[in-house]
């Protein structure tokens, strides 16, 4: 799939923007992870992995494929003065390059949709989360109000926006996930799912 990093990143910017914030407090609420390691994938600009370190003491990394896309994420890093506690990575999730075992958190906001081998990536995840680390995968908007604001905007510009969401997450979705899940050998995970999103929340053994 072809993207433009400018294109995307100014949808992000203007319409998306209110979800990140909502997002990360969903994040940080039901996870209580607010230090260690947290892994961004499929970054874009960065926005939920920088929401999400404003208003906690995580190192963040900030992964994504396009190095396009992190040439924006390390200005908008440089932007936030948050240098200190966040980085952006060119990689892939299919094979993520840090170490087994080294992330507390691993987060990722609309790019499961676009990974090409969804087991492959869950078995890549879970290799990087530490030991009694936490997942919050899916896709979300933060409120049901946030959503109606940016399903009006969407709209405007592919009619079949709403449509595409459902087929991403809404329930029916949430079997096919759940086989892709089993496929790559996970089995202590939930499902979080409401009209705002969806999110699987992944969880290591403190034991592996």
């Amino acid at each position: 799939m072809s993207i433009n990093a400018g294109e995307f990143d100014k949808i992000a910017r203007e319409i998306f923007a209110p979800a990140y914030p909502a997002i990360a407090e969903q994040i940080k609420d039901h996870t209580r992870i607010t230090k260690g390691y947290c892994l961004d994938i499929g970054c874009g600009g960065g926005y939920l992995g920088l929401a999400l370190a404003r208003i906690t003491q995580l190192n963040v990394y900030l992964l994504d494929q396009l190095q396009d896309m992190i040439d924006i994420a390390n200005k908008n890093i440089a932007r936030e003065e948050l240098e200190h506690r966040v980085e952006g990575i060119v990689g892939d999730v299919h094979q993520i390059p840090l170490p087994d075992n080294s992330m507390n958190l691993v987060i990722s906001r609309g790019s499961l949709f676009f990974w090409e081998d969804q087991v492959k990536a869950f078995r890549e995840i879970y290799r990087v989360l530490a030991p009694g680390g936490m997942t919050f995968i899916g896709g979300g908007f933060g409120s049901e109000q946030i959503l109606r604001q940016i399903e009006k905007k969407m709209l405007q510009k592919d009619p079949q926006w709403s449509e595409k969401r459902q087929q991403r997450i809404g329930k029916q979705s949430i079997a096919d996930y759940q086989d892709k899940l089993k496929q790559a050998g996970i089995s202590t995970y939930d499902i979080a799912h409401s009209e705002a999103g969806m999110w699987i929340i992944m969880h290591k053994n403190t034991e592996v």
